[in-house]
């Protein structure tokens, strides 16, 4: 063990199932320990926040859901300050990210073949991980997006919604963008996005039927509810619509309660098709496209954007702050990947 590391630290950890974030943990202090043999000690610097993480605090991805307390947290970029034994590719000090559940602590242990070197320990990487690959993938494996097409994404402002825009602009595609205010709209304007959707100025429905009565090709939907019936009705002839999520409902209790009467009918007549898609599933393609999109960014054809809260008085600092990050990302005023420095 490094003699200059501390004994003991600290880690968010759910203590009761619950969508309520602020209910659900609380902080735990851990004893430091040697990593294993093909682990590495990752002293975080910066985690990503994703609407996700209200649903590890309810326990819904777990396949027997855990008793608490339990570890929570999806994503950390840090440095290396200790080395299992067996360890030979990876240094001291060296700079990392990571996909570590459990990355809401100060201190992580990640096997070695899961952390992705990087030159510094730079925020602006963090929109590139689960964000980043699950936009990317999702749009390309589930979505199966070609040159030309319209594609539209939702919660196109948010930590995945803004990379789903460049990465579906950068493939040659017609992209829709929808948000929910006039700083949104320039935000996606900056980014390329064709026709940014104030939904609360505009009414979705009735700008799709105006202005693209053919049809969407491909529909990247993330908030589920209205929206989603809306969406799936403006399906083109052969469309796809890939669900990555359903943020409408994390945190009203209503996660899971979904109807699909007259689905089968509808996919049919119009040759459409549904796909659900969870990053876990896609994990061996990740390398692939953590590679095309840090290439795309040293290109200058991707530009990750971080919101860390100073935007609405301070940015979010440690561990206690974490809770308000999620807060915020769930008030839907935040831009961008939300993050929180350690």
């Amino acid at each position: 063990m490094n003699s200059a590391l501390p004994r003991s630290f600290r880690k968010l950890m759910v203590t009761k199932i619950t969508p309520n974030f602020r209910e659900a943990v609380e902080i735990k202090h851990h004893n430091l320990v040697k990593p294993r043999p093909k682990e590495v000690l990752v002293k975080n610097k910066f985690v990503g926040i994703n609407a996700s993480d209200v649903n590890a605090a309810a326990g819904r991805y777990f396949s027997k859901v855990p008793t608490p307390p339990f570890e929570i947290g999806f994503e950390g970029i840090g440095e290396i300050v200790d080395l299992g034994e067996k360890v030979t590719e990876l240094n001291h000090g060296q700079a990392v990210m990571h996909m570590k559940f459990g990355s809401f602590s100060e201190y992580v242990y990640v096997p070695e073949e899961e952390v992705i070197p990087i030159a510094s320990p730079n925020p602006q990487l963090l929109p590139l991980l689960l964000s980043g690959t699950t936009a990317s993938l999702s749009l390309d494996k589930c979505g199966l997006i070609v040159p030309g097409e319209k594609v539209l994404v939702t919660a196109a402002a948010g930590g995945a919604g803004h990379i789903a825009v460049q990465w579906a602009k950068n493939a040659g595609c017609h992209v829709i963008g929808t948000c929910s205010s006039p700083d949104k709209v320039k935000f996606l304007e900056s980014i390329g996005c064709d026709r940014p959707i104030n939904y609360k100025e505009e009414s979705l429905a009735d700008v799709l039927r105006s202005e693209y009565p053919d049809g969407i090709n491909v529909v990247w939907e993330s908030i589920g509810g209205e929206v989603f019936d809306t969406l799936f009705k403006n399906l083109a002839i052969k469309g796809r619509m890939v669900v990555i999520g359903a943020i409408s409902k994390y945190t009203d209790g209503s996660f899971g309660q979904d109807t699909s009467k007259g689905l089968t009918t509808k996919l049919l007549v119009r040759s459409t098709m549904l796909n659900g898609f969870f990053l876990p599933h896609f994990i061996n393609d990740v390398p692939h496209y953590m590679n095309i999109l840090v290439r795309l960014l040293h290109e200058q054809k991707l530009k990750p954007y971080i919101d860390d809260g100073s935007l609405q008085g301070s940015s979010f600092k440690g561990l206690e702050d974490i809770t308000r990050a999620v807060e915020y990302l769930h008030s839907g005023k935040s831009k961008g990947k939300v993050i929180v420095s350690l």
